[in-house]
């Protein structure tokens, strides 16, 4: 399919089905960081890329990415669509573009930003150190 070529009415079902906040693994990391005792604010729309997690007290942001559509270095986030896959080649390689762009704002504006890939939730423990390691700088 070319990368212009309106989806078909399936994939625009599936498409609409793509939430951007309150995903699993952001869920997921709420609920570590609360039960670690932080306590934060979500997706606040004053800073650049509306971070999925803030701790505006210590200018702390995190980032919780999807493999895919972020384009992880993982198995998940390398795969390649077989259909259309110049435009979702295209919309990766935008998205890492955004993400690069929105963590260097942030820095500028004093914040220091953690990015928590989906693929590294499975592991909690592994999750907590690397949060703990990220709140004592």
């Amino acid at each position: 399919m070319p990368i212009n070529q309106p989806p078909t009415a399936k994939k625009s079902r599936e498409m609409a089905r793509v939430v951007s906040k309150n995903t699993a693994p952001e869920i997921a990391v709420r609920r570590l960081l609360h039960s670690m005792g932080v306590r934060f604010r979500l997706h606040r729309r004053d800073l650049p890329g509306h971070p999925d997690v803030v701790l505006p007290g210590k200018m702390l942001a995190i980032q919780i990415h999807g493999c895919f559509w972020h384009g992880h270095d993982c198995k998940r986030g390398a795969r390649i669509p077989k259909t259309n896959t110049e435009y979702w080649v295209e919309k990766v390689r935008r998205n890492v573009e955004r993400d690069a762009h929105t963590t260097a704002a942030l820095g500028e504006l004093g914040w220091r930003t953690l990015v928590i890939w989906e693929c590294q939730i499975k592991d909690a423990d592994v999750m907590k150190a690397i949060i703990t390691e990220f709140l004592n700088g």
